[in-house]
């Protein structure tokens, strides 16, 4: 449910491609996507798949990069439709109200992305905006492209999905993939 941090956090991976020179880099979707987990009862994790995600990674004057992106909620893929629809509605992402999940990060050095770091920036979910860091791996890079694998958690209750506590963990974790390619000139 919160595998829309998990994009945000995929866009923020662009940062270490963006290193190799002052050209916009954007996020290709597909193969770009963002997963999440979440413990049902303690003994399961349901699993869901963001698989539309745009964006990009815009360098600044400063030598720093801002990575802006957005995650289509009805992209959600899942196991079972009746649990999609359930996680989209009201209880969960509220996708008829609340189209997107929107991260922006904070200016990000290139040389602390190319060789992993930390990620931090701001996620926008069911109109909520918190502070949001994520784990980024090494980026695997060409001339003109790179994979970014980005790791991150979330409580849910921090973006008003507070339903079913009982049975629902209130920690999310994201694992995210983000493809991105420089934008032609």
């Amino acid at each position: 449910m919160r595998a829309l941090a998990g994009a945000v956090l995929l866009a923020l991976v662009f940062g270490p491609c963006v290193a190799a020179g002052a050209a916009r880099w954007h996020i290709d979707s597909p193969p770009s996507h963002a997963d999440f987990g979440v413990r049902l009862l303690w003994l399961h994790t349901i699993h869901g798949r963001f698989e539309h995600i745009v964006g990009a990674a815009e360098p600044r004057p400063d030598g720093r990069v801002v990575v802006n992106a957005r995650i289509a909620v009805d992209s959600l893929a899942m196991a079972s439709p009746r649990l999609r629809r359930w996680v989209l509605g009201d209880d969960f992402f509220d996708a008829a109200r609340y189209p997107d999940v929107h991260f922006l990060s904070a200016p990000t050095r290139h040389a602390a992305l190319d060789a992993g770091g930390t990620l931090a920036g701001q996620l926008t979910l069911r109109g909520i905006t918190r502070p949001m860091r994520f784990e980024l791996l090494p980026a695997r890079c060409t001339a003109d492209a790179c994979t970014i694998e980005a790791r991150g958690q979330l409580r849910r209750s921090d973006f008003g999905m507070t339903s079913h506590p009982a049975v629902l963990s209130d920690r999310v974790d994201l694992a995210l993939s983000i493809a991105i390619a420089r934008t032609p000139d």
